[in-house]
């Protein structure tokens, strides 16, 4: 069957979108790939992965506010975090102004394994940009942006770390 937008415009047509869809499972797989090995080393996994990411992108961040940006469970977001905090990734504090908030950040041991993970990542990143250049690299962020689910796009702030 052949998708309505086909005649509007033609990277519309099912097979860029299947292409594009083959191009993300294998960019994922591989962009994944070598932080899986470094976190299996740990016993952690990609969930671990994503806390770290996420807690070094917003220091002092609350549990609910990370809990908002995985998207996930609190039972999930507890297990992984307790595993963090009882292996010295990341500290879990009392917010002063609230006491029923916890904050994290990534404890020096944390900040280690997250510039490696992000090393690797980053390296891949920047090899890809710089082979397709700045207009490409405008076109695929906003790409992106859009695959985000509209009313979670404001969750990027684009511009580094904030406490919001």
């Amino acid at each position: 069957m052949t998708s309505p937008f086909s005649d509007l415009d033609p990277y519309l047509s099912d097979e860029e979108v299947r292409q594009a869809l083959e191009l993300l499972f294998f960019a994922y797989r591989d962009f994944t790939g070598e932080p899986d090995a470094l976190l299996a080393s740990d016993g952690f996994g990609r969930a671990h992965h994503r806390v770290i990411y996420f807690v070094k992108r917003n220091p002092m961040i609350t549990v609910n506010r990370l809990l908002g940006i995985l998207q996930i469970t609190k039972q999930s977001l507890s297990r992984v975090l307790s595993q963090l905090v009882s292996e010295g990734y990341i500290n879990q504090e009392t917010d002063g102004g609230d006491r029923r908030r916890r904050t994290l950040t990534l404890t020096a041991k944390g900040e280690a394994l997250e510039g490696k993970l992000t090393g690797c990542q980053g390296a891949r990143i920047r090899r890809a940009y710089r082979a397709a250049g700045a207009d490409a690299v405008r076109g695929f962020k906003t790409v992106l942006a859009q695959i985000i689910n509209e009313d979670d796009r404001g969750r990027f702030t684009g511009g580094g770390p904030h406490t919001v």
